[in-house]
């Protein structure tokens, strides 16, 4: 069966900002690293975002150039700086992270090309960080009201504290038909204690909540599952050399929404191609690693 052909841009909406790392300084924020990895992956994609008029947000902007991703959609804030993230890690390469407040990603602005982009696109990705500030929750409601009906509606969850109020992942939950969240967001949100082997109850706890066709549970060094249409599907994960798991997930999203908007994958294809680029990224340093591919999942 051939792949279908993806003509419109994927919009990733959210945070695009400067990871501090020990080992070195990259771009990053969810959707900003999913928008690479579907580049890298040929799926036209435009990153819905705001940087700063500082030297932080040119680098990101002369980035995101070279990489040849639009920046169309990408507003320069007058007075709010370009967003960064300090980031620490364990031995076993986990990341805990620092937040910088109120910068440029706090106060996204939607012009009327990147509406009408909306207009056709086959999916708009989005986070819970960004959803922190009253401004981008408005924005992001216009942006949805504006896709096509049978658009893929994606909720990347990121509880990261301080930004992870649970009435909001609910409300914006609420509008989404794909919810991807890791094994401890998953317990969390539905009140239970993180178990391995509990991913499948969680994610059919989660299916009674909400209406989202499908639901992705990712468990790290373990593999991640993804319950659609009351069946679940299991794939392990392969042993790695892990550098820092910092963009792992979002390198994972955009494998598996390739596949899914390609169309011609089944659920355990879509998420061994998921969990496989998800480890290659773990296993180098930073959210964006280098690589090229010229065919698609």
């Amino acid at each position: 069966m051939p792949a279908s052909p993806i003509n419109s841009p994927v919009l990733c909406f959210g945070e695009v900002l400067w990871d501090f790392l020990p080992h070195g300084t990259f771009p990053g924020g969810a959707p900003f690293n999913v928008a690479y990895h579907l580049h890298r992956l040929a799926v036209p994609v435009r990153p819905i975002s705001a940087v700063g008029r500082d030297d932080l947000g040119e680098q990101l902007l002369q980035r995101l150039a070279q990489w040849g991703v639009s920046t169309s959609a990408i507003s320069r804030h007058a007075t709010l700086p370009t967003g960064r993230v300090s980031a620490t890690l364990s031995p076993q390469g986990d990341a805990q992270y620092v937040i910088a407040r109120d910068v440029a990603w706090d106060r996204i602005t939607l012009g009327p090309d990147t509406l009408k982009a909306a207009v056709t696109s086959p999916a708009l990705v989005f986070g819970s960080l960004a959803l922190r500030s009253a401004e981008n929750r408005a924005v992001l409601k216009q942006l949805m009201a504006a896709l096509p009906v049978n658009a893929w509606r994606v909720f990347d969850v990121n509880l990261r504290a301080p930004h992870d109020d649970l009435a909001l992942v609910r409300e914006f939950a609420a509008s989404a038909n794909v919810l991807k969240l890791n094994a401890t967001e998953a317990a969390r949100w539905v009140d239970a204690t993180e178990s391995p082997g509990q991913e499948e109850s969680h994610a059919r706890a989660l299916a009674a909540q909400f209406n989202a066709a499908l639901i992705c549970i990712t468990a790290g060094e373990r593999g991640a599952g993804l319950l659609r249409a009351d069946r679940w599907t299991w794939v392990s994960a392969r042993r790695i050399a892990v550098a820092d798991t910092v963009g792992a997930g979002d390198a994972f999203l955009a494998a598996f929404l390739c596949s899914l908007l390609r169309t011609a994958h089944t659920d355990t294809e879509m998420l061994s191609a998921a969990c496989r680029l998800g480890e290659w990224v773990a296993a180098h340093p930073g959210a964006t690693p280098d690589y090229d591919t010229t065919t698609p999942i």
